[in-house]
Parts: C-alpha cells; sequence; structure tokens
C-alpha cells in the first residue's frame, strides 16, 4: 500500500462529504406521513427545487403518477387512488390542473425557483403490488405513492418518513442516509423499493458478507432461528445459479395474514405475502419456502439477467416482451429446483412439483391455441383478467415457462454430457449482458446463448415450443436421465361432460367437450338431468357411461332450455414419471447430475 499523505486524506474526506451533500440537497425531496392510519390515507409532500431554465420558459412542470409496477404486468391506474393536490412556492399557490389520467400541470414563471406539492393517496388494497394503510402498520408499493417528473427520472432523490406515533420501525431496501430519510439514486430505484412501516419483528443473517433482513409483519406461530436458517439454505442454493451475489444488502418483507400468497421481486428487497398458519404445516411451509426462492432468485432473472423492454421501464405505457415465459416462467422451474439443491426438497418431491406443472398445461385446452410467446406478450390483457373462457383460449406463462425451463436444462444436459445444464446460460446472460454491456438482451440474443451454452443449433426448440403451440416430446428429453412420462388416465372409462358447477349454475365449459358442443353455456342453471334435480354434478356423471345420451334442462335468461348431450371419454390426463427399463450407467450417471446426487 502506498503511503498517503495528511492532506490527501483531508482532500479526500472533503470529496466524499461533498459528494454527500450534494446527495442530500437533491432536486427532489418526498415526505410522507401518515397520522390518521385508519383512515388508510398516506399524505405525501414532494419538493422540486431549482427549476430548470427550460421548465420556466415554458410555463410549466408535468408531474406524474405511474399507472403499473415492474414485475405485475397490469396496468393498475395509481392515480385513481390520488386526490386532493395542491402546488405552491415561496410565492404562494401555483395554478395546477390535470392534464390526462396520471399527469398533473403546475403552473411556472421565471421568478418560481421551487414547488412543493402535496396530495393524499387512498391504500387500502393490501398485495404484494399495492400499498396498504391501517392502524397495524403501513405498507407502500411506491409506484402507487409518489409522482415524478419524467424529466427528472435520472436524478436522486431523498425520502423522509414520519411513522405514525406508536409506530418504530421503517423496513426497505432503500439506504439510509439519517434517522427515517432514504435515498434514491433515480426514479427506477425509488419504485423498485417497497416500505414497510409499523412494528414488524426483523430477524437478520449474512450471506456471502451480504447482510440480509427478514421484516415479518403479522402475528404468527413460527421458530425464528429455523425460518431465518432456512431462508438463508435457500439463498445460498439460490445464489449458487450464477454464483456472484449482485446486491449490497437485501430485505424481505412478509406479510403473515389470515389468506394470503404471491409475491414481488426488487431489485435489493422483495415482498410476500403467506397465510399465517403456513409454518405449522411441513408441505405449506415447503411451498412458502418455494416462494422465498422464486422471489429471491429474481434478483438475478428479471432484475439483472433480463430482455430489453423489462428496463429502463416506461411507467405510464405496457413494456412489451416474447420473454416473459423465461423471466418468469423460468425462475417458476427454478424455485423447486433450488429447493432440490438445497435439500429441502428430496429428488421425488421436485419431481411431484415438476409433474404438477406438466399436468396443468397439458390438462389446459389453452395450452394449443396460445404459445408462451405469445401468452408473455399479451400479459398485459389477458393473464390478470381472465374470464370464463380463458381455460380454453390461453396459457400460463409461468405455469408453461416452468415446464420449458425444466425442458430447456434437459436438453443442455444431455447435449452437453451432463458437463452443462440452465445455470450455465444464466451465467452467460448474466456476465454478458448484465456486466459487459449494462443492458438486456434481445429474443435473438437470447437464442444465440442458448445455441453457445447447448454447444447445438436451439432453433426448433424456440419455433415449435417457444413461438408455436406443437406438443413437447417429453420422453425424448426424459430418455437420457432414464426416465419416461406415462398417462395414469389413459385407460379409464370415465364418462365426461365438460361443465364445472358452482352454486347450480355452469361455471366453465371445456372446448370441444361434450357440454361445449352441445350448447351448454357460462351461466346455465341446471334444472335437472334425466328429470331429477342435480345436487352433485360429478355424482351423476360418474353414474353415467361413456356414449350415453343425457337430457339437460337449463334456466338461461329466465327461459328453460332442454339439451340432449352425448357424453365422451374423460380426457383429463394424469402424467407421472418412472424409470426406463434396463438404464445404462450412463443415464443413471446424468440422473445424478440432474437431481444434484453426490
Amino acid at each position: 500500500m502506498k503511503k498517503i499523505s495528511i492532506f490527501a486524506i483531508c482532500l479526500l474526506f472533503s470529496v466524499i462529504s461533498s459528494a454527500q451533500t450534494n446527495k442530500l440537497q437533491s432536486k427532489i425531496a418526498y415526505a410522507l406521513s401518515m397520522e390518521k392510519p385508519q383512515s388508510h390515507y398516506f399524505d405525501v409532500v414532494m419538493k422540486l427545487k431549482s427549476l430548470d431554465a427550460k421548465m420556466k420558459q415554458q410555463g410549466f412542470v408535468d408531474v406524474k403518477m405511474a399507472v403499473w409496477t415492474p414485475g405485475s404486468y397490469l396496468v393498475r391506474e395509481y392515480a385513481k387512488n390520488v386526490e386532493s393536490v395542491t402546488a405552491s412556492s415561496a410565492n404562494g399557490p401555483l395554478s395546477l390542473d390535470k392534464i390526462n389520467k396520471n399527469t398533473w400541470r403546475i403552473k411556472v414563471n421565471a421568478s418560481t425557483q421551487e414547488v412543493t406539492l402535496k396530495y393524499k393517496v387512498y391504500a387500502y388494497e393490501l398485495s404484494v403490488r399495492t400499498s396498504f394503510l391501517d392502524d397495524s402498520h403501513g405498507y407502500l408499493n411506491p409506484a402507487s405513492v409518489f409522482m415524478y417528473v419524467n424529466e427528472w427520472k435520472a436524478l436522486p432523490s431523498t425520502l423522509e418518513i414520519t411513522p405514525y406515533k406508536d409506530w418504530s420501525t421503517i423496513s426497505t431496501g432503500m439506504k439510509e442516509i439519517s434517522k427515517n430519510t432514504f435515498l434514491a439514486d433515480n426514479l427506477d430505484i425509488l419504485i423498485d423499493s417497497p416500505i414497510e412501516i409499523g412494528n414488524q419483528k426483523v430477524l437478520n443473517f449474512d450471506l456471502a458478507g451480504v447482510p440480509h433482513k427478514i421484516a415479518m409483519y403479522g402475528e404468527a406461530k413460527y421458530d425464528a432461528e429455523k425460518v431465518t436458517n432456512d431462508i438463508k439454505r435457500v439463498c445460498e442454493a439460490a445464489k449458487s445459479v450464477v454464483t456472484e451475489h449482485p446486491c449490497k444488502d437485501y430485505t424481505f418483507l412478509i406479510h403473515n395474514l389470515a389468506a394470503g400468497g404471491g409475491g414481488l421481486e426488487h431489485l435489493n428487497s422483495t415482498t410476500c405475502q403467506t397465510s399465517r398458519g403456513v409454518y405449522e404445516n411441513e408441505k405449506s411451509y415447503k411451498g412458502f419456502l418455494s416462494l422465498i426462492a422464486h422471489e429471491y432468485f429474481h434478483l438475478w432473472n428479471v432484475k439483472r439477467i433480463r430482455p430489453k423492454a423489462l428496463g429502463p421501464f416506461d411507467y405510464e405505457n405496457e413494456n412489451y416482451t416474447h420473454m416473459l415465459w423465461y423471466s418468469e416462467g423460468g425462475t417458476s422451474f427454478y424455485e423447486n429446483y433450488i429447493l432440490r439443491r438445497a435439500g429441502i426438497f428430496s429428488p421425488e418431491e421436485y419431481i411431484k412439483s415438476y409433474m404438477d406443472d406438466v399436468n396443468t398445461i397439458e390438462n389446459q385446452p389453452g395450452n394449443a391455441i396460445q404459445s408462451a410467446a405469445e401468452s408473455s406478450w399479451d400479459a398485459w390483457i389477458k393473464y390478470y383478467r381472465p374470464n370464463e373462457n380463458s381455460r380454453n383460449s390461453t396459457v400460463s406463462y409461468y405455469d408453461k415457462g416452468a415446464v420449458l425451463g425444466g425442458i430447456l436444462n434437459l436438453a443442455i444436459l444431455s447435449s452437453t454430457k451432463g458437463e452443462k445444464n440452465l445455470d450455465d446460460l444464466m451465467r452467460y446472460l448474466y456476465q454478458n449482458y448484465y456486466k459487459k454491456l449494462g443492458r438486456g438482451f434481445t429474443d435473438e440474443e437470447f437464442m444465440k446463448a442458448t445455441d453457445i451454452v447447448a454447444g447445438k443449433d436451439m432453433s426448433s426448440f424456440f419455433k415449435n415450443y417457444i413461438f408455436g403451440t406443437e406438443s413437447i416430446p417429453y420422453n425424448v428429453y426424459l430418455a437420457p436421465v432414464g426416465l419416461k412420462i406415462v398417462d395414469t388416465n389413459a385407460d379409464n372409462t370415465n364418462a365426461f361432460l365438460g361443465a364445472d358447477l358452482r352454486a347450480g349454475k355452469i361455471s366453465s365449459v371445456r372446448r370441444d367437450s361434450p357440454a361445449y358442443n352441445y350448447g351448454l353455456n357460462v351461466n346455465d342453471e341446471i334444472l335437472s338431468i334425466d328429470g331429477q334435480k342435480v345436487d352433485d354434478l360429478t355424482k351423476v356423471i360418474a353414474s353415467k357411461k361413456i356414449g350415453d345420451v343425457i337430457e339437460v334442462k337449463v334456466k338461461r335468461d329466465g327461459l328453460e332450455k332442454t339439451y340432449s348431450v352425448t357424453l365422451a371419454k374423460n380426457p383429463i390426463k394424469s402424467y407421472k414419471l418412472e424409470p426406463i427399463a434396463d438404464q445404462t450407467e450412463q443415464q443413471k450417471a446424468l440422473y445424478k447430475k440432474w437431481m444434484f446426487i453426490q
């Protein structure tokens, strides 16, 4: 180490201090308070300092509210919860007009140096995508609370939080620069940093020099040491995929609720919701750890390894990509693969979880209609807005992507004779696009990377199964690990109608089923079948044979109609994996690599 003079040291501290001061004096400063949490209103003050000459010359400043939040691909119109918006300067009130659904225009002039914007946000939807406030805690998804100036998206901002008087703890991935005051380097960081405010219990662990916090909101019976250790095991296994941890710190926000589930990823944090009884049942607890694995793995896949469309973001419009089958679905594949390598799932448990996804998509008629790429592209209008026909016309990019991720993993494992797997594709994308180029990849670049890692042309895989809807030849990909897929329902002789009943009315009709082909409709009230009142539709159909003709009397729009329906063979498949007879030593060895068996 070279010797440093006292003068140089003082100069260095002066530079650092100056940089910190500049950040503290950022042009955007937010203040958040919640004096009456029972009212469900957050109070927000936004100060815009040192207005640009261009703003003064044009005579106005536009402030906006995001319409969606990254990771949840639906326009949610957060501005609908904003009210009581006012603007002022040192000289008094400023004229303000709302010019479209999410933009407020503030009139300024040459003498306006600073603008203070005040508004309220109604927050009473407790999901990972929205914000919530009551007398027990406050939770913020920043996209739904904080306005922004489009021209200043790249600038840092500060956020000062005044918790409700009875609350003592703030948990967030944002950097705390002083008591209850936080710094966001830019708008993307602010929006990507959810905040929990209340009296949550905070658990801690360290992983590879990275401090991790687990903020637990809600009463639940759990062993804090066990939960901490198990989550750490999951995180260690997740890190082993890419091998490099990209964060300086990481925060889990866990909501323990009467009923709940789901999560949303962020750059160095996540929000997860679960039922408070989940810790008392082994199966449900492993399901919770699977959720943890999914959201934690997103800090690589999506937040850094990502298609170009997923950052930088346009917060006012849809951000389209064909790649959600991998960004979300591939993460769904990894969530249970991570539990397997962590030793939380046995090989049998992992295989069952994978086959659950296979059975889900293979029993969904929409799987033959909508491709994985199309499902990704249309997430904005279809996935979050299902209707009674969705099963017939769509497939989930989560479920289909999880299956395709598993197939791609097997394909790479086989083509490289066990030398590589899907982890190597993740590492290639991480190193070449996130670290070297600092950007996301295109569809073409992703496919080329797959060719490189697999050591072969994979174009038919993408043409047939990603952009196409051809049936996946599972046994072609499973044979190298000594397994085959079998349908245990293949020989069933059960009659099938193809309609689901809820409260006496048809709730769904399966494409190409007898109910579909002979004219039964969703919302039809079934009055009788063969003259008998129907209490249990499943039981009635189970008493029939394939080919039987039943008379179904329904009430539709207040009128009675009768339909003659010929029952068919039950098409529902029940796939499971079985060992191939006379497995070779090569197949056995590859199976062990696939299942992380030493």
